[in-house]
């Protein structure tokens, strides 16, 4: 595993959803300040981690190194679609040599979503940004992780070991706040 800092993204509904019944994160989840958290962690991240389905779509989105999840090749490859993109299946070859491919070894991997990739790196997350739109529901939607609704995204995280620590308000009119969930040192 190379030495790199692992943090997750993700902003949920209050029950613990990050995407309509479509899939598609629909405008209740979209709010100014947790955009501009959001756009700003990625322009600090090393390369960013996700799903197929799972994009930022944002202005620097093309200049950012990426290791994107699929099933569709054996190992690791490049993507034939986007020069600064690894595509890597986790059946077929480790995260360090996904990493390795992307020539990334060091920094920080910022893991943006969908479920199954967030519950990849449930125990090696050192911090998980958690935010939530307390007053947007959205019913019949994707659980952001693995085990929820049965349980809060805030309790699986804490089963894996990360605890919250700092909360940060990022619009105060809908109350939207993200909390970072961070992994003891002596874990």
């Amino acid at each position: 595993m190379p030495p790199l800092n692992i943090e997750g993204y993700v902003i949920v509904s209050a029950n613990g959803m990050l995407a309509d019944a479509n899939h598609v994160m629909p405008p209740e989840l979209k709010f100014k300040g947790d955009q501009a958290f959001f756009t700003a962690a990625l322009d600090r991240a090393d390369v960013i981690v996700h799903g197929r389905n799972s994009y930022e779509d944002q202005p620097n989105s093309p200049k950012r190194t990426r290791i994107i999840l699929t099933r569709s090749i054996a190992s690791t490859a490049s993507d034939p679609s986007n020069p600064k993109a690894t595509l890597w299946n986790p059946l077929g070859a480790s995260f360090a040599d996904a990493c390795a491919h992307a020539g990334v070894s060091e920094g920080t991997a910022a893991i943006i979503g969908g479920p199954v990739v967030f519950g990849m790196f449930f125990d090696r997350y050192d911090t998980f940004w958690l935010s939530v739109a307390p007053h947007v529901r959205l019913s019949g939607g994707e659980a952001c992780f693995p085990g929820v609704p049965e349980r809060t995204p805030q309790e699986v995280l804490a089963t894996h070991g990360l605890k919250p620590t700092e909360v940060k308000i990022l619009d105060a009119a809908h109350d939207v706040r993200v909390t970072a969930w961070r992994r003891s040192r002596s874990q």
